[in-house]
């Protein structure tokens, strides 16, 4: 009697702010990714893949629940409000895995949800974590916990750190099928390198320090990434091994003179907190040899919401109950069947309560409408900056949080744009006026979706209040 196949193991790789154009297979001419690029060699690579988020822990909400982040709770960044927290009746990916029979673990920046238990990965579906909970903490003097256990640094570069766990899981688990959520902290700040990475990119005398120094981070990073899909290929594992790398959201491309991280994104406008394609547009790679194909560019739209189903599916494993996804098995048009997909796709992000008219974006197939930010509702206070900086010095503490409500006059918002992304990638041709049926069309559908989640979300914190 046939032996049956093994069921393929899944690696989630997640790195943090970075852009489209940060991987020498998206376009960059100067910044080396050997590594990661060989998953687009010997893989498939998407070019319209885009985050939940222009920001950190709702797009990581959307990527483990496979629904969007303003339905789960997790609207910002602010872990001393409980901003980046997932809903306690939502599962996530690993709740998912753990109940069809796989070894869970987590390495890295979790980013959603501190200061209470129940949001912890170990009670969300992840059999192990190693890592931090805040949303950043510092490369060489950093304080992490292994399963609730503080683990202050070593000297060891906190990239080659979570590598090292990385590949310590999967030697672990080798002989069952395993669920691997590594979740890298670079290139996020605090910008700090390896001397011997970072001067590659100095004697190259083109860019800046804070972009050198992001350059270096991702290099490696790289090496990380390399030295895993190394141990797969000693241990047998790489054809049944899924590996999946993407970004949380775009990049950072702030700051002045030798701080300015200003750099190349691809042919699009916009960073990290801005819906346009600079900021949500990210890299997305896939290798499975024994799924799909090698050498393979997709260039459907795949959203955040999408992996869920997507790498159950690939497992051939039913998704844990819950909620409805908001995500798509997306497995078909990895392969090349393009099929009927869902060409709808939404976003919106400000600090604190969401505003309706403020940085939010549909996609309908070619066409993306825009409203830009309102600077009011973007500005985070300074009093929730100081939380996050306790979190880079002390082991990860019990309290209650609290989200007060903020005092702030908004504005009216701008007039929404029109946008034929196919023909006009940079977000530069505003195509109101000439497509008003359209426009109306497409704000009503974003309004009503906004109108959807926000209800959901305000309802289900009524009945947990």
């Amino acid at each position: 009697m046939p032996v049956r196949p093994h069921r393929p193991n899944i690696i989630l790789i997640l790195s943090d702010d970075q852009g489209y154009g940060d991987l020498g297979v998206f376009g960059n001419p100067d910044l080396r990714t050997p590594h990661i690029d060989r998953l687009a060699l010997e893989g498939v690579r998407l070019t319209q893949h885009y985050s939940g988020s222009p920001i950190c822990a709702p797009a990581r909400a959307a990527l483990l629940t496979g629904r969007y982040n303003h339905r789960v709770g997790a609207l910002s960044v602010e872990s001393n409000r409980g901003l980046d927290r997932i809903a306690l009746d939502e599962r996530t990916i690993a709740d998912c895995f753990k109940r069809a029979g796989y070894a869970t673990g987590m390495v890295g920046k979790w980013h959603n949800g501190l200061h209470d238990m129940r949001y912890h990965p170990n009670s969300r579906g992840f059999d192990e974590f190693c890592g931090f909970l805040n949303g950043g903490m510092d490369y060489w003097y950093w304080i992490i916990e292994a399963n609730s256990r503080p683990r202050r640094s070593d000297g060891t570069y906190l990239t080659d750190l979570f590598t090292d766990e990385a590949i310590s899981f999967v030697r672990r688990h080798e002989a069952e099928p395993f669920f691997l959520y590594l979740a890298y902290n670079a290139p996020h700040g605090p910008l700090q390198a390896p001397a011997e990475d970072l001067a590659v990119y100095t004697e190259m005398g083109r860019f800046t320090e804070a972009v050198s120094l992001t350059y270096a981070m991702i290099r490696r990073m790289d090496t990380g990434v390399g030295r895993i899909l190394d141990e797969l290929d000693r241990r047998g594992l790489a054809d049944n091994t899924l590996v999946l790398f993407t970004s949380d959201n775009g990049p950072v491309l702030l700051g002045e003179g030798e701080a300015s991280q200003m750099r190349y994104n691809g042919p699009f406008r916009g960073m990290k907190y801005d819906v346009l394609e600079g900021g949500i547009r990210v890299p997305a790679l896939l290798r499975w040899p024994a799924g799909l194909p090698a050498g393979a560019e997709r260039h459907t739209m795949v959203h955040f919401c999408d992996w869920l189903p997507t790498l159950m599916a690939a497992a051939g494993v039913g998704e844990a109950p819950g909620l409805p996804l908001d995500g798509v098995n997306m497995l078909p048009a990895l392969r090349g069947d393009i099929g009927n997909l869902n060409p709808q796709r939404f976003w919106q992000f400000n600090r604190y309560d969401p505003a309706p008219h403020c940085n939010a974006a549909m996609r309908d197939g070619d066409w993306k409408l825009y409203w830009s930010p309102i600077p009011e509702a973007m500005r985070k206070l300074r009093s929730d900056n100081a939380p996050y900086q306790e979190n880079f010095r002390q082991p990860h503490t019990l309290m209650a949080v609290s989200n007060p409500p903020v005092a702030r006059s908004l504005p009216a918002p701008a007039a929404p744009a029109l946008y034929n992304i196919a023909v006009d990638p940079y977000e530069s041709m505003d195509l109101a006026e000439q497509e008003p049926h359209r426009l109306a069309a497409m704000r009503l559908a974003l309004e009503n979706w906004f109108d959807q989640v926000e209800t959901e979300r305000r309802q289900r914190a009524e009945e947990s209040s």
